[in-house]
């Protein structure tokens, strides 16, 4: 069993930073503005950070755009230590389907789940090798229902892979998702009731 405490690890690195007396770079590939916003609260203390809007799995397109517009909308709205932009990555929801094929009746938080955190995060780490970052993560692991060894585990295959560091997260730790909801109001953000994809839309309208 996968025993590791992320936010002790990601603590260590911090510390280490601050004592090097470095404001290190971060890409942070964001799922939607209310998990991002305790995240970039949190960070910008401590990175220079660049927000990836990267979320083909998002069903429908205008659902898509609103989730756009909030996390501009929150990026411009925050006030941070440290320079925070953002880019938005391109949509085309195919590459989302492509990757499903063969797991659209897997319930959710299962292997779908996982290929969908791959296809996102290896973006962000390409674009974070190609933009020479210190480092690139997800905002993915503040979800209660995410599950953060496997994103960790995916992260750290991907920093192999294309030779940026992957910045280890747990960001529900620390109450980061309940600060993640007072911020959400705080900024009157927009909380969607699905994580994103139409399969996971039609798991919360059969639970409804």
């Amino acid at each position: 069993m996968n025993k590791r405490n992320y936010q002790k690890e990601l603590e260590k690195l911090i510390d280490q930073a601050q004592k090097d007396n470095k404001i290190p770079s971060l890409f942070l590939h964001s799922c939607c503005a209310p998990c991002s916003s305790y995240v970039l609260e949190y960070l910008s203390k401590y990175f220079n950070i660049t927000v990836f809007y990267y979320n083909p799995n998002i069903y429908p397109e205008e659902e898509y755009r609103k989730r756009v517009h909030e996390i501009t909308r929150l990026v411009n709205s925050m006030e941070f230590e440290h320079p925070v932009k953002l880019i938005e990555g391109h949509y085309d929801p195919q590459e989302f389907f492509q990757m499903a094929k063969g797991l659209e009746d897997v319930p959710e938080g299962g292997e779908r789940c996982f290929k969908c955190y791959r296809l996102r995060m290896e973006e962000a780490a390409k674009l974070a090798e190609e933009g020479g970052y210190d480092y690139f993560t997800t905002t993915l692991s503040i979800s209660p229902l995410k599950n953060a060894a496997k994103i960790n585990e995916i992260g750290e295959e991907l920093a192999e892979i294309y030779h940026v560091q992957h910045l280890p997260s747990d960001f529900k730790k620390k109450n980061g998702y309940k600060r993640s909801i007072e911020l959400s109001h705080e900024y009157d953000l927009y909380r969607q009731n699905y994580c994103g994809c139409v399969y996971s839309r039609r798991e919360a309208e059969n639970r409804k």
